[in-house]
């Protein structure tokens, strides 16, 4: 039986930034079904960009959002994002659950109210990432500039960190990043698939598809030019699907059996899914919820046999684990039968990650912090005594910091 998430009269939700539908947005929309009736908090919004699926929620920004940033363009307020989410007005509530890859889990709660941070990865350029992205600056002054902003960014981070009564980890990968950069413990809840979307017998009958898949953003961290350089000097089919201020590097490196699509439709993605010999994934996933959904899809996956990966594909069953660069994943594709992988086993894999999972785990975990049940740093000497679990009841909030949109 699914777990009764607390009521939604007194729970607030944040998410970093709500500009358009990647896998951190996909789980929180997951979260926003949980408390339908919750007001949501994020540094900016874009309703047309998150193709209106946050529609009819009370969505509240930052100051941040007079400057209308897009996904494009977001990158540049980097240095106001912890004030942004620092200012919203979140005094009130008894619980406030965050969903974070960068600054979600540092909005300020009031004494009595509880703070679960479902993590994403703690900011990826400030901490684990941060000397290939210092490295990818040419221009000394920049960045130095950039390292000292870094420096700053995980003392803030930090201290924001002490405040989160509990944290819960979409994978191992972050569960031990959040100990190691935080000193804080946490739960594994891995990210809700919605794995009924596919139809897995587009590839039972045995014969897949002549093109391997690529499903991601574009950025430099995914290492999405392993593959191409890879599939140029196989001269096999490689299909690019996603968007991102990468594209033009990588299309300046692409060979002739190389295309983009862009940015797909959720339907495009199943169809190029269902039809693929396999997913290829090239950078180090935290979870890698591509990689769940080409299984869901009844096809394998070559993923770098790190991070999420392990957790997510059965190596030599539901895909194969490769570890290097193009030389290592050209001998990996030509290694590696397509054709043998049994479309069922891939589907009884994405089960276990189906969003039912989530709905399920997410709420138990959840009350295990309000009911202050021990598990390392989860339970924490100076709060105050347990309260119940929070009833629906009516709760009117009047003001808050930065802008507010309320959809009819």
């Amino acid at each position: 039986m699914q777990a009764r998430p607390p009521g939604p009269g007194n729970v607030a939700l944040v998410h970093d930034f709500l500009l358009d539908l990647r896998g951190a947005e996909r789980v929180f929309l997951e979260m926003c079904a949980l408390w339908p009736d919750a007001p949501i908090f994020t540094a900016v919004y874009d309703e047309d960009g998150t193709e209106g699926r946050f529609a009819g929620r009370e969505v509240n920004t930052s100051f941040l959002q007079r400057v209308r940033p897009n996904a494009r363009t977001f990158r540049t307020l980097l240095p106001f994002y912890p004030a942004a989410v620092e200012s919203f007005d979140l005094s009130g509530f008894d619980l406030v659950v965050s969903s974070s890859s960068a600054w979600a889990h540092a909005a300020i709660c009031d004494e009595g109210t509880t703070h679960v941070s479902y993590c994403h990865n703690p900011f990826r350029y400030a901490w684990n990432d941060r000397d290939r992205t210092l490295a990818a600056r040419r221009e000394p002054v920049s960045r130095a500039v950039l390292r000292s902003l870094f420096h700053r960014w995980r003392q803030w981070d930090w201290i924001a960190a002490q405040r989160v009564d509990g944290y819960l980890a979409n994978s191992q990968t972050t569960h031990r990043r959040i100990q190691a950069y935080f000193g804080r413990d946490s739960r594994v809840v891995h990210p809700p698939v919605d794995t009924e979307r596919f139809d897995p017998s587009a590839a039972a009958d045995g014969r897949p598809g002549d093109h391997h898949l690529v499903l991601s953003e574009l950025m430099s961290h995914k290492r999405i030019d392993v593959a191409i350089h890879a599939f140029n000097r196989l001269r096999f089919p490689l299909v690019v699907a996603g968007d991102g201020p990468d594209m033009r590097r990588l299309r300046s490196l692409a060979g002739p059996t190389v295309s983009f699509t862009g940015r797909v439709s959720d339907q495009d993605v199943a169809h190029l899914l269902e039809r693929s010999r396999a997913l290829v994934v090239t950078a180090i996933e935290e979870f890698g919820i591509a990689a769940v959904e080409a299984q869901a899809a009844g096809r394998p996956v070559l993923a770098v046999g790190v991070g999420g990966a392990l957790e997510t594909v059965v190596d030599g069953v539901t895909g194969h684990l490769w570890q290097g660069g193009p030389a290592e994943l050209a001998k990996a594709v030509l290694d590696f039968d397509a054709g043998s992988v049994d479309p069922a086993e891939c589907v009884r894999s994405a089960a276990r990650f189906d969003r039912s999972v989530f709905r399920r785990r997410l709420p138990q975990e959840i009350q295990r912090v309000l009911e202050r049940v021990p598990e390392g740093e989860l339970e924490r000497e100076h709060r105050v005594p347990p309260r119940p679990l929070p009833r629906s009841r009516v709760f009117n909030r009047r003001g808050g910091a930065g802008a507010r949109q309320r959809r009819g």
